[in-house]
């Protein structure tokens, strides 16, 4: 948090940043807009629970962004990836090695459509690109 708090103390931005547990969010219902979750979500011990946390801290009609790797990305998505990284070979060797075992924990777009049927967001759209996968969701109004 003190990197993140230093570079937006230099970029002039006002910036309130929070250790929680998306599992348990520190923050009062329809909080937010817009929620984006980058790389992380494949991490998640209790994802449907971090679904239904993301949905109540979401405003009616707020979005969510995943933005997580796919586990549907073949070793040729991986080499193509690390290639537009232009890291050396080392690095590319190791950066190589640790995307194919992170797509081990990361969710196909049917596994996260199935879980995302069993949220309160009920239905998602998700697109995929390369080595990624994007789910966007949307707080739809109560009935």
């Amino acid at each position: 948090m003190q990197i993140g708090s230093d570079n937006a103390q230099r970029a002039g931005v006002r910036v309130d940043f929070r250790h929680g547990d998306v599992a348990k969010m520190p923050f009062d219902a329809d909080s937010f807009e817009l929620i984006v979750c980058q790389a992380a979500f494949k991490n998640f011990t209790l994802p449907r629970t971090a679904l239904a946390e993301i949905h109540r801290v979401l405003r009616t009609a707020g979005t969510a962004v995943i933005q997580d790797m796919s586990r549907d990305a073949t070793h040729a998505d991986i080499e193509g990836e690390v290639a537009g990284m232009n890291l050396g070979r080392l690095s590319s060797f190791t950066t190589k090695a640790t995307l194919e075992r992170l797509r081990n924990r990361a969710y196909s777009p049917l596994q996260f459509e199935l879980l995302v049927a069993e949220s309160p967001f009920q239905t998602c759209e998700i697109t995929t690109v390369g080595i990624g996968l994007e789910v966007r969701l949307k707080k739809e109004k109560s009935k």
